[in-house]
């Protein structure tokens, strides 16, 4: 399967008749593409937006064919999964269920075994299986809504802020997760308030601020610049 390339011309969205973005011009390459910014900068406005489920005006191609706007059966048979911030679990359901409603729209045999194949890819969930959702930890919920999402068989992957409210180590564990799906072949695209940790994963990244992009590179080189060291890692 070759990995999806997203590519946004001239974005703007928002609420009502307020513009939170104003055409922005990026791409999600394969591999693991971090957006960064302060809040309220638009970030998980921008991934709404990509997944049709505000407003848009501009392009948003998906390996050069556009995705739909307010069809959120036909953006995940495009090939794109959104964990939102919050997780959105079913928490009076089991993991094993909430698991299978993430491949509703593909057949039973085939859902079956992608279940088992989010067992191995999540060992851990394998052993909550029968366990409410509402009854795990944050960390743990949020593996549950990642792995959820994968059982859709995504090409690009959006996730908004995975780390949000976990322990340090959890939030190690959730990266690397996002690095391990990058690397099988899922295009990744993550908003992360963890800058020095989200950097350290990433292959791209792009900086928002007050709905405009403001500085983009690779991560390493993201990384040592003076916008994020002075604004976002606390060095002169």
């Amino acid at each position: 399967m070759t990995q999806a390339h997203l590519v946004v011309k001239h974005l703007s969205a928002g609420y009502g008749g307020f513009l939170v973005l104003r055409e922005l011009t990026l791409e999600a390459a394969p591999g693991l593409t971090v957006i960064l910014g302060p809040n309220g900068a638009g970030k998980t406005t921008l991934l709404k937006a990509l997944a049709g489920l505000i407003p848009r005006q501009g392009e948003v191609l998906l390996d050069g064919a556009a995705l739909p706007l307010g069809d959120a059966s036909g953006t995940v048979k495009r090939g794109l999964a959104l964990v939102a911030e919050g997780r959105q679990l079913f928490p009076q359901m089991s993991v094993a269920e909430n698991l299978e409603l993430g491949g509703w729209l593909i057949p039973k045999a085939e859902r079956a075994r992608r279940l088992e194949q989010a067992f191995s890819d999540f060992p851990k969930l394998r052993e909550r299986a029968k366990q409410l959702a509402g009854t795990m930890s944050g960390g743990e919920q949020q593996m549950v809504a990642v792995a959820r999402a994968m059982m859709s068989g995504p090409r690009l992957l959006m996730l908004d802020e995975p780390s949000l409210g976990l322990a340090p180590k959890m939030v190690d564990e959730l990266l690397a997760i996002a690095r391990r799906i990058a690397d099988a072949g899922t295009t990744v695209l993550m908003v992360e308030q963890n800058v020095r940790k989200a950097l350290a994963v990433a292959d791209r990244g792009y900086v928002l601020e007050r709905g405009a992009l403001v500085a983009q590179g690779p991560a390493p080189e993201l990384a040592r610049s003076d916008i994020i060291r002075q604004a976002y890692l606390g060095q002169a």
